[in-house]
């Protein structure tokens, strides 16, 4: 199941923005982290492969369609495997090689991170959903035309 893929590079330039102005941890988000800390972290890049369009942010779905509740953080995971926290959880959790972790978490983290590379991909170790093709197309350039649904 694929959560994020292209992002414009003014989408990214508005999440940049957005967290220069600050706050406060957020519960479901940024648990531990100042929103002000999240560029510095590298939870959230001021420049993003996701604008070369080289990137995937995905999980495992659940062949039986059941919904995990993740007690860290995240997104509502719409019935993807259990990986220890939801996808886009700010926190030390979503490192790739979190531990401790649980047995079915780390197995499935594995799992993932496996089968992305056999297809090329390397991993975005501080997210264990974010994968980047190894030999990238376009590695130097950004891309900005806009997504729109028809």
């Amino acid at each position: 199941m694929v959560f994020d893929c292209y992002r414009p590079a003014h989408a990214v330039a508005d999440m940049g923005s957005w967290t220069r102005e600050g706050g406060p941890p957020d519960p479901q988000w940024y648990p531990t982290i100042e929103r002000g800390d999240l560029i510095a972290k590298g939870y959230v890049g001021e420049l993003s492969s996701h604008s070369r369009g080289s990137t995937v942010d995905l999980a495992i779905a659940d062949a039986a369609g059941k919904s995990t509740v993740h007690p860290a953080c995240g997104a509502p995971d719409g019935g993807a495997l259990d990986f220890g926290t939801g996808f886009d959880c700010f926190d030390p959790a979503s490192e790739t090689a979190h531990r401790p972790l649980g047995a079915e978490a780390a197995a499935n983290r594995k799992m993932l991170l496996a089968s992305m590379r056999a297809a090329g991909f390397r991993n975005y170790a501080r997210e264990w959903w974010h994968f980047t093709l190894a030999e990238e197309p376009f590695p130097r350039r950004r891309f900005d035309f806009p997504v729109t649904a028809n």
